[in-house]
């Protein structure tokens, strides 16, 4: 495994240029932006950056105005954000609670709504969500988030019918440096008994986000695609 391993939005950027997509990297840290983007041109690709909270509603109006006009017009938008905050209901503040709700759940609610006011027929959606929303998780406020975005993703998919499809990917557990810091944390983690016998790649991720974002999914919208090597439906004692 690279160390450190390559997260998940950068992977997605990256698979994206190689199957020929003019990229926009939006970030709230131009840093790292900037460094996907490098990587993207340095592979041949086409990239620019934008900067702004996804979670504040005129920051990503101008990032969306940004990356159009940097890429001749968007037609595909992949929401990978998210945060973690609190742990279990009684260290978790309301100032934490509202922060990652705004984070993880609001900004894929803009994301939609902007993506739904302006692609033309033929746009794409894939939001990121996480199994956490599917399990009983130490971190109410995240898996709350995570839970959410299936209603997100099924009200958008049939609101931008016909002409704009939206689809949810949900990771189970990836290598990620995000991945490595919550096995830190909760070394039970790491021990979690997956059926395909390890953790996922970003790289899975964002092969399955490049498929439900073109067209060869094109009869495909309002779903949840679970990558978690069968994590979810696996006999735990």
């Amino acid at each position: 495994m690279p160390d450190p391993p390559i997260g998940n939005g950068r992977a997605i950027s990256l698979q994206l240029a190689h199957e020929g997509a003019a990229v926009a990297v939006a970030d709230i840290d131009s840093e790292s932006a900037r460094a996907t983007a490098e990587l993207v041109e340095g592979e041949g690709g086409s990239a620019v950056v934008a900067v702004g909270d996804a979670a504040d509603e005129a920051e990503l109006t101008r990032v969306f105005d940004e990356a159009a006009a940097g890429v001749g017009g968007l037609d595909g938008l992949v929401m990978n954000v998210g945060v973690g905050g609190g742990m279990g209901f009684g260290g978790t503040s309301v100032a934490d609670w509202d922060r990652v709700l705004a984070v993880n759940l609001r900004s894929h609610f803009l994301g939609c709504k902007l993506a739904l006011e302006r692609f033309r027929d033929g746009g794409s959606v894939v939001l990121i969500g996480s199994l956490a929303g599917r399990e009983s998780m130490p971190i109410p406020a995240y898996a709350a988030s995570k839970a959410a975005l299936e209603a997100v993703c099924r009200n958008a998919a049939v609101e931008g019918a016909p002409g704009v499809r939206v689809n949810l990917v949900v990771p189970g557990l990836i290598d990620t440096s995000l991945g490595r810091m919550a096995n830190s944390l909760n070394p039970g983690r790491a021990k979690v008994r997956i059926p395909a016998g390890r953790e996922g790649s970003a790289w899975e991720v964002a092969h399955c986000a490049a498929f439900l974002l073109g067209d060869r999914s094109s009869y495909i919208t309002g779903q949840a695609l679970i990558v978690d090597g069968g994590l979810s439906v696996a006999v735990r004692s």
